[in-house]
């Protein structure tokens, strides 16, 4: 019978607005897919950065192996309500 794997420990949930701060740099996670991420490194204190693309699992052991940490969680989300502006006249 094969062991069922379980995800390493050190699986980081990666949701799309995060912004991780490193020593010297930063990275923002742009889309996420079904296995890559889309995202920006930003080194040091330069505006620009290029767009760039790699697999969650590997994203992440870099995130860990840097000792990143979470600046800016997921931005809240904006739920629209639907109001009526209808008027019924008789």
């Amino acid at each position: 019978m094969p062991a069922q794997q379980s995800p390493p420990s050190s699986a980081l949930v990666l949701v799309t607005g995060q912004i991780w701060e490193m020593p010297n740099s930063s990275l923002r996670i742009g889309l996420i897919g079904k296995t890559l991420v889309h995202y920006k490194h930003y080194k040091g204190t330069c505006p620009r950065a290029s767009l760039s693309l790699a697999s969650k699992t590997v994203l992440s052991e870099y995130l860990v192996k840097n000792k990143a940490v979470l600046a800016a969680p997921q931005p809240a989300t904006r739920t629209r309500t639907r109001t009526s502006s209808r008027t019924v006249t008789a």
